[in-house]
């Protein structure tokens, strides 16, 4: 067992060792930027959040994204070389729903806003990546729900965290883009 995070290049390593195709590595980095940011601005308005943590899991999130039910794959690859904070992380990082309460925040829901706000290895917004998502969905209006159900959990926590930070999620993202 670790009981340290592994940094960028240790994380990097990681996925190369796996095999995570290139444009999702890009995909990882882009929404560990987007959590760190997002998790740093939050330490500085006293809400604690370990970013060594948001960043190693922001970056191995998607490790496994090729494979059917990546969650589990790479959560379990990512505890198997011993890293089980990531794992848990890993595991849960695509049916997790947030609580509003920005005092309540983990560092899994960094990742997890990360990766709502971060299409590909870019920034475009909860929206468009929430539409993006639908679309993926390509009609099953269970799954469509359950975006949509995500979208508006997301907007309330977004807005109150740009409430506690003073500025726009957007803002703070692109200014290190």
């Amino acid at each position: 067992m670790h009981t340290k995070h592994p940094n960028r290049i240790e994380c990097m390593k990681i996925m190369q060792i796996y095999g995570t195709p290139e444009n999702v590595i890009k995909h990882c980095n882009a929404v560990a930027d987007a959590s760190c940011q997002i998790a740093f601005a939050l330490n500085n308005k006293g809400i604690y959040l370990n970013t060594a943590l948001v960043l190693s899991a922001s970056l191995l999130h998607d490790i496994a994204r090729v494979s059917e039910e990546h969650w589990n794959v790479g959560a379990d690859y990512v505890s198997k070389i011993g890293y089980f904070k990531e794992a848990e992380i890993i595991r849960l990082h695509m049916h997790h729903s947030h609580d509003t309460d920005p005092y309540k925040l983990k560092e899994i829901d960094m990742v997890c806003l990360g990766d709502r706000l971060i299409m590909e290895d870019k920034y475009v917004g909860l929206d468009e990546r929430m539409d993006y998502a639908i679309r993926k969905a390509e009609g099953v209006k269970w799954i469509e729900d359950i975006i949509n159900e995500k979208r508006e959990i997301n907007r309330i926590l977004i807005k109150n965290i740009e409430n506690i930070l003073e500025t726009s999620l957007e803002e703070l993202i692109l200014n290190e883009f």
